[in-house]
């Protein structure tokens, strides 16, 4: 299906996860006929795992679009079912001495600016006096970005998955699928006879997407790599102090966390094998994530959880949204800013197989499929 008065009026959604139950959503209250497929529970893959860390602080035109779009469409949803969006400042710097990553954030800053972001260079003085939960005497370069905050990942997919079943989705969970986008039809596995058709098919299958599409002689430029996070205990009245932060120079982050705080890096810049990765974070992780809490915060609590979760890359750190043969669309590719975006990109998801071009810098036939590239960590500051 292409062409811009074209409307698909029957679509197959594979993937649970935050990006595709809200391109279901979008689907259904548009008036098309929409059946999800998760092959676990919903928010069961990368989505359940994601950090929660949200703002819109970018600096092309069309991620500074996509950014601000997804924190209003957080923002709307707020207050319905359990999901909270917690606002919080964002703040990101370098360490003195650190002149390559400076300098990328004093460029930075001006193009947010001028893309319509509420962001601001700040000193350390700055700092102290606003966030006074953390130790900044080593920021040499920092910049806070005022539209941002956090929340709890599984609760938007959740919220998300039953407003586009009340829209009149179906969405059928515990249910793998290969798909025939020659004849756009998608079978349960195991099901050699339960195939059926549709007008439009979205795979917003995160992790497996590039090993789904494989199977069905489709080659994308897409390659999953495994990150770490942990949550651990912090003082309360100390939390209200503390935003969300990321130092460029180390490479990791932190943010508050109903219980503590949560942070963040644990990077391998490596192609992970979807169905055979540890799930686990590893003690080296962990060790590494505490002493640098510990430098940055001082005193805090014990570690409650620590695990690992699969982003995906692509060749120029951009996502592939749109259509990439007649009738099969895609959405992946997020470098670790899926869920932070995923309100605005389910959305142009859905707005692609309706026929809209919403991002065309996104279309996913700029590439081949075959082209050979590094994983970059997402939020690499460079």
């Amino acid at each position: 299906m292409t062409g811009g008065d074209e409307r698909a009026t029957r679509v197959a959604v594979v993937g649970g996860g935050a990006v595709g139950v809200t391109a279901a959503y979008d689907l259904a209250r548009r008036g098309a006929s929409v059946v999800v497929y998760e092959k676990d529970e919903i928010a069961g893959g990368s989505t359940g795992r994601a950090a929660g860390v949200l703002y819109d602080a970018f600096a092309s035109p069309e991620d500074a679009r996509v950014g601000d779009r997804a924190m209003a469409r957080f923002r709307e949803f707020s207050g319905e079912g359990d999901f909270e969006f917690r606002e919080n400042p964002y703040v990101w710097f370098a360490h003195e001495g650190d002149e390559r990553r400076a300098a990328a954030i004093r460029e930075q800053v001006p193009r947010m600016r001028d893309a319509g972001r509420a962001v601001a260079i700040a000193d350390p003085e700055d700092l102290r006096e606003r966030f006074p939960a953390a130790d900044w005497s080593d920021a040499g370069v920092a910049a806070v970005a005022e539209n941002a905050g956090h929340t709890d990942s599984e609760s938007y997919a959740r919220l998300l998955a039953r407003k586009a079943e009340e829209a009149g989705a179906e969405i059928r969970t515990d249910t793998e699928v290969r798909l025939d986008a020659d004849d756009r039809r998608v079978r349960p596995v195991g099901e050699e006879d339960a195939s059926e058709s549709f007008d439009a098919i979205l795979v917003a299958a995160g992790a497996h997407t590039k090993r789904l599409l494989a199977i069905a002689g489709i080659p994308v430029a897409l390659k999953p790599y495994r990150v770490q996070a942990l949550t651990a205990g912090f003082d309360a009245e100390r939390r209200a102090d503390l935003p969300m932060c990321y130092d460029a120079t180390a490479g990791y982050y932190l943010r508050p966390h109903p219980e503590g705080l949560l942070a963040g890096d644990g990077t391998e810049e490596v192609e992970s094998d979807p169905d055979d990765w540890t799930r686990d974070a590893d003690r080296e992780f962990c060790e590494m994530t505490c002493e640098r809490l510990g430098r940055r915060l001082g005193e805090f609590g014990a570690v409650r959880e620590a695990w690992a979760g699969l982003c995906v890359a692509t060749p120029d750190r951009d996502p592939l949204l749109g259509e990439l043969r007649d009738g099969l669309f895609v959405a992946a590719g997020w470098q670790g800013h899926g869920f932070m975006r995923s309100p605005a990109l389910g959305e142009a998801a859905a707005e692609a197989v309706l026929g809209e071009n919403p991002l065309p810098e996104f279309a996913p036939t700029r590439f081949d499929g075959d082209e050979e590239f590094e994983v970059v960590e997402g939020m690499t500051v460079e």
